[in-house]
């Protein structure tokens, strides 16, 4: 019996050893399960915050900036610059139907009065101005008058949406040195005067809303696209820069990083869920105002459309290096290129 008893118990310490040395082994194995787990429900959570933000949660209102929409002509003005057509277009249009009165500024004086003529007869009531300059000038002159006839509005809102890309994608030491100047003096140069011309008064009155249109080609570093890119990526650095700036005089600055819309620059012609038309790419993003959406982690910066958003999502959380895409996108941008020259 005696016996018995101690060989049960030698079978017991065996197993209780076996059970220790499995238990260690399976630890590493444990505690990457949990690092795992831990990522993807971290991730989880980020893409539900991504479709809040874009459907359900709302953005800053438009009255905090002087909109007035039960009295059209009484609210603050929106400056909008490249507004007379596309995106820059419906953010004069939208605006005004916010409550905003309306200061357009382009290069064509034709196109700016017939926008303006529109706006106004899209919502009776509202206020407009115009004023022709060409941004790729550099023109001093201009920026004066410029500066000369926005001095005494109460400026509530400024939107820097003029820009322009290559006319096609080209390497960069073939590019022309005119079409470089160009983009440079565009999209950088008059961002900033611009926006220099109009902060003094938002600083005085306390309130303001300064969007400047960035784009994936700034974030995601374009091959072909070489000086356009880089000028949307100077944006990314000195719109958040700018931002904390003016934060605390009741400014807020926001950088919308956008991929495709149904535009002329763009070249895209059909819409699609990933492919807004400039009215639904504008309202979305006049909705979501001040939220991240697709720009997680990023200050001052949104990715409002929701497919953009997942794409945004996708490019900084989930894909392990952006390699592949700078390979895929010089691929791409080569075929376009031939296309294009074939043409000429």
């Amino acid at each position: 019996m005696a016996g018995l008893v101690d060989s049960f118990l030698a079978s017991a310490e065996a197993l209780t050893d076996c059970a220790k040395r499995n238990t260690l082994a399976a630890l590493p194995v444990v505690f990457l399960a949990l690092i795992g787990g831990t990522y993807i429900s971290y991730q989880f959570f980020i893409y539900l915050r991504i479709l809040a933000e874009a459907y359900v949660l709302p953005g800053v209102p438009l009255s905090t900036f002087g909109a007035k929409k039960k009295a059209p002509g009484t609210g603050a003005w929106a400056v909008v610059t490249g507004a007379t057509d596309g995106i820059g277009y419906e953010f004069a249009l939208q605006l005004a139907k916010a409550g905003f009165n309306v200061f357009l500024a382009s290069r064509s004086a034709e196109k700016l009065g017939k926008v303006a003529a529109e706006i106004e007869l899209a919502v009776p009531g509202v206020r407009t101005k115009t004023e022709a300059i060409d941004f790729s000038a550099g023109n001093d002159k201009q920026y004066d008058a410029l500066e000369a006839a926005l001095k005494d509005l109460p400026i509530g809102v400024l939107i820097n949406n003029v820009g322009k890309s290559h006319d096609h994608p080209e390497f960069f030491h073939q590019t022309d040195e005119e079409e470089i100047r160009q983009i440079v003096e565009i999209n950088i140069n008059a961002t900033m005067r611009v926006t220099k011309i109009v902060v003094p008064g938002m600083i005085d009155r306390k309130r303001g809303l300064i969007i400047n249109m960035g784009s994936f080609a700034g974030q995601v570093p374009t091959p072909l696209l070489a000086t356009y890119s880089g000028s949307k990526a100077f944006l990314i650095g000195w719109s958040q820069a700018l931002a904390e700036e003016v934060r605390r005089n009741g400014i807020r600055v926001q950088l919308l990083n956008t991929y495709f819309v149904v535009s002329k620059m763009s070249k895209v012609r059909r819409s699609s869920s990933m492919i807004p038309l400039p009215k639904q790419y504008v309202a979305q993003a006049l909705r979501t105002l001040g939220n991240n959406v697709g720009a997680v982690g990023r200050p001052y910066t949104s990715t409002p459309w929701p497919g953009h958003a997942l794409i945004d999502w996708a490019l900084e959380r989930v894909l392990p290096s952006k390699g592949p895409i700078f390979r895929s996108s010089y691929e791409a941008r080569l075929r376009t290129r031939a296309k294009a020259l074939k043409k000429k």
